[in-house]
């Protein structure tokens, strides 16, 4: 853990220098940004960071566009921070892509917490991990999806949603389900979270995307048209 590489964005020193503080006992190296140019700046000459820690609310380029400016290049996961609690701000957040949203004020320690089951997740998969369904691959150690050989671009909570569906094929899965083993922790938030995503998701996955099958009342389940057909056969 200790040479993994932790950016965290805020125009407050005070802040950063808590996160900093709490993160530098567990072993990660952290670097600082004071506002969203900086923080490009410092991400484009450290493609090593492992993740990124957001405050939406700074000068010169704000939570927001900083984000939007990242993923044009990776996809390595972001946590958002911000004082904001309205919905669509979080659901906002969602949509551009990023993998967890914290409220200020937070607790440090579930800051952590947070942090570290995304990199734990990210760093346990096995190297030849590779699972397809209906013309969709997944590779899990090289973070690739494929749709009949063409690569697309997920998000990583996208990403991590896409392989619970695959590896629960068939399988009537309810929102609280997916909260607890996709988020990896006790979620507080609005189920439409889940919503959120799976509609992204399914947009990115083009005509697979209806593979996702809306369960009313529960949640969703993942099923392949074609081969439950060739199952009835």
């Amino acid at each position: 853990m200790d040479s993994i590489k932790i950016l965290v964005v805020d125009d407050e020193s005070r802040m950063r220098k808590l996160v900093k503080d709490f993160l530098s006992k567990k072993g990660y190296i952290v670097l600082e940004a004071g506002d969203g140019e900086e923080a490009v700046d410092i991400f484009m000459n450290n493609k090593d960071i492992g993740l990124i820690i957001l405050d939406v609310m700074m000068p010169k380029m704000d939570g927001w566009e900083t984000c939007k400016e990242i993923r044009k290049f990776s996809q390595v996961p972001i946590i958002m921070l911000t004082a904001k609690s309205d919905e669509r701000d979080e659901l906002l957040g969602f949509e551009l892509g990023i993998d967890e949203y914290i409220t200020k004020p937070f607790s440090p320690k579930i800051l952590v917490a947070r942090v570290e089951a995304i990199l734990r997740r990210t760093s346990d998969v096995p190297a030849d991990s590779v699972i397809s369904a209906g013309g969709i691959t997944m590779d899990l150690a090289a973070h690739i999806v494929t749709i009949d050989g063409e690569p697309i671009e997920l998000s990583y909570k996208e990403f991590e949603l896409l392989n619970y569906f695959m590896v629960n094929k068939g399988v009537a899965l309810s929102r609280e389900k997916i909260l607890n083993n996709v988020w990896n922790y006790d979620y507080f938030g609005d189920a439409r979270t889940i919503d959120t995503h799976v509609k992204k998701l399914r947009s990115k996955l083009q005509d697979k995307g209806d593979y996702i099958k809306t369960i009313w009342g529960m949640g969703y389940k993942f099923e392949v048209d074609d081969e439950k057909k060739v199952d009835k056969e």
